[in-house]
């Protein structure tokens, strides 16, 4: 009997032993992986900090956007007693919570996690008053917020970015992977009782600095003129672009409406939106410099050919009937004269003598129907046809610039290839990246031919004549300058139906001989005292931004140019004297600085020192009128230390030794 108890109880403890071991066995070995991440879930907890951005700068390193340290206020809930009383105190001291935000934040604090974010990126007054609060379990820590210091100022084309640091549109969007940073991380360790007692921090690492094409000065030229011009003729909408017709570079992209980055969330995605690339428009009659391109360069019509447009209508396929958009009979027309009095009815006649092979060819090659930059990934590609579908009606709407939509960065693209001399190059933005203290430089790309120099030399010439004498006549010129340019008017789609509201646009290069910039304004929908027409309403905000530029690039008149003014030194002795050289024992002390320094702008007219300082990367702050006699910084400073020279001019013709006679 004894026996069997031994037998039975050795038994029962076999047993015992073997469930145990299989136990263990089963937690030890097969159920492992998970009991090791539920414990460092219960037992740690990692915080990802943003790494933060890199700047954006503008061509001459002035800082478009940044990033500046916020204060994250967080809380350790395993260290707060008193939930309510402790979000009570939070809200008083935030001063903006409401009711809603009251209960979640109380909801999340009773849950025992480890971390729980209370407002990020607070103002710095607002964390003041939260830490003279000193309440248990409520942390700060430092995130990078993005800060654009000049608010609205090329907000479309820089964009912005949310609270988890990822850029959510423009620049900030497209190379968000480089500007981004890595990622650091907190460590928290917590004891059994959900309290933390070690933290362990591995800092984010700063992005790389992304360098525009983009000029500031120009920029706000741009958006300043293009606002005046908006509110002038109460357009809906607009769009400036300055750009250099040979290397592609957008010196400037300004759009109406704007807003301010640094609220993005207070505006609506209409105001965000970068019209320049994202909106189409028909572009009227700006796109016949596309339709003559074709026809010179196959050379289907002479350039003194006589088109006759009478009796100012056209009628296709016997039913559609187009008219002149002035109403007016302009009679027989010379080639040129049909793109300068913008003919309608002489555009179509042209197209006809094209054909729908031809200029849909160019219409391809100008850059149109496709996207044209890879600067924004949210280009709109436009829309053509495909040719297979154009009827004769089709073929008349593209010659004179309807049934085309296009944006404003693809029409000035293809103007700028007619100022270049005929090649495409690619339009960009971004002109240089910085990343491990090295220079990475964006090349210009030059994609394809689109016509001949000697064609683009024949447009130009016709292009001149509509602000000298044309459509853009007493509205674009620039004095002392040769404009070559093209109006646009076309007729807004409403509900698939033209409405009486236009695209007023304007688009041109200057000087036309030696262009130095493209210059496209386009104004949606003006009702204002100018009418609705191109020449009147985007040709004075053309002209106002091109002479801006042009003053800011320090480009000399080509029409009547001042004589060049000759400046001599001999010891002490300063003559100044306009017109040809006289035989003179002066001689001439101008020397050049070297590379890299502040160049000797002493002795020149305001116009040559302004010119000579902006070649040199310097802005220059003038006082006074006539000729330079000093400037601050002097002649041979490093230029990396300045970038502004203040110059001060006089009226002063001759200055002599003691003794000397006048």
């Amino acid at each position: 009997m004894l026996r069997r108890r031994v037998s039975v109880t050795a038994g029962l403890l076999a047993l015992w032993v073997v469930g145990i071991e299989a136990r263990l066995v089963y937690l030890q070995v097969i159920d492992r992986a998970d009991l090791v991440k539920r414990a460092e879930r219960q037992q740690m907890q990692t915080i990802p900090l943003t790494g933060k951005r890199g700047d954006i700068v503008d061509r001459r390193g002035r800082v478009l956007a940044t990033s500046v340290d916020a204060d994250t206020i967080y809380a350790v809930p395993s260290a707060i007693e008193d939930e309510a009383a402790t979000v009570a105190k939070l809200c008083g001291a935030l001063g903006d919570c409401t009711k809603s935000e009251r209960q979640d934040l109380v909801e999340r604090l009773k849950r025992q996690r480890n971390f729980a974010y209370i407002r990020r990126q607070v103002l710095p007054e607002e964390a003041e008053r939260v830490k003279a609060l000193g309440l248990d379990g409520v942390e700060f820590e430092k995130e990078s917020r993005r800060y654009y210091p000049n608010k609205e100022l090329a907000s479309h084309l820089l964009g912005f970015v949310g609270l988890d640091n990822k850029g959510l549109g423009g620049i900030e969007s497209a190379y968000d992977s480089q500007i981004r940073g890595k990622e650091g991380k907190i460590l928290v360790h917590v004891d059994s009782r959900r309290h933390a007692f070690s933290r362990f921090e591995r800092p984010p690492t700063t992005g790389s600095t992304i360098e525009l094409t983009i000029d500031e000065y120009l920029q706000h030229i741009a958006e300043r003129e293009l606002h005046a011009g908006v509110v002038e003729n109460r357009a809906l909408s607009g769009t400036a672009i300055i750009m250099d017709p040979h290397t592609g570079e957008i010196l400037a992209m300004a759009n109406e409406p704007t807003f301010n980055p640094n609220e993005y969330r207070d505006f609506s995605d209409s105001d965000r939106r970068n019209r320049a690339v994202q909106d189409l428009y028909e572009p009227g009659s700006t796109f016949k410099v596309v339709t003559a391109s074709a026809a010179i360069e196959e050379k289907v019509l002479p350039i003194d050919a006589l088109i006759d447009t009478n009796p100012g209508s056209i009628k296709i396929d016997g039913s559609r009937v187009v008219t002149e958009a002035s109403h007016h009979n302009y009679g027989l027309l010379s080639f040129g004269d049909v793109i300068v009095r913008s003919s309608n009815v002489g555009a179509i006649k042209i197209g006809f003598k094209i054909g729908t092979e031809r200029l849909s060819d160019y219409v391809q090659r100008f850059g149109f129907g496709h996207q044209v930059s890879p600067d924004f990934p949210a280009e709109n590609a436009g829309i053509v046809w495909e040719r297979t579908k154009w009827t004769n009606s089709a073929l008349a709407s593209v010659s004179m610039g309807y049934q085309v939509g296009v944006t404003p960065l693809q029409m000035a693209a293809a103007i700028s290839s007619v100022a270049n001399g005929g090649q495409y190059v690619e339009p960009r933005v971004v002109r240089a990246a910085y990343s491990d203290n090295r220079r990475y430089e964006v090349k210009p790309k030059v994609l394809r031919r689109t016509i001949s120099a000697d064609t683009a030399a024949s447009l130009t010439g016709i292009m001149e004549g509509v602000v000298d004498r044309g459509t853009a006549k007493g509205f674009a010129e620039i004095p002392g300058y040769t404009v070559a340019g093209k109006t646009g008017t076309a007729n807004t789609l409403v509900n698939g139906h033209y409405s009486n509201s236009t695209y007023a646009s304007f688009v041109g290069f200057v000087p036309s001989r030696d262009p130095k910039i493209t210059v496209l304004v386009m104004l949606n929908s003006p009702k204002g005292p100018a009418g609705h027409f191109g020449g009147p309403v985007s040709g004075p905000i053309f002209k106002r931004i091109a002479e801006a530029t042009l003053r800011y690039l320090g480009v000399a008149p080509t029409i009547d140019p001042a004589p060049p003014v000759l400046v001599a030194r001999h010891d002490d002795e300063v003559v100044e004297s306009e017109g040809p050289a006289q035989e003179s024992p002066i001689v001439n002390v101008l020397v050049e600085a070297p590379e890299g320094t502040v160049p000797d702008v002493r002795g020149l007219s305001a116009r040559d020192a302004m010119r000579k300082l902006a070649k040199a990367g310097l802005s220059a702050q003038m006082t006074g009128d006539g000729f330079v006699v000093s400037q601050d910084p002097a002649p041979g400073e490093p230029i990396e230390n300045h970038r502004v020279c203040k110059v001060t001019l006089e009226r002063v013709v001759f200055h002599a030794a003691a003794g000397a006679q006048p």
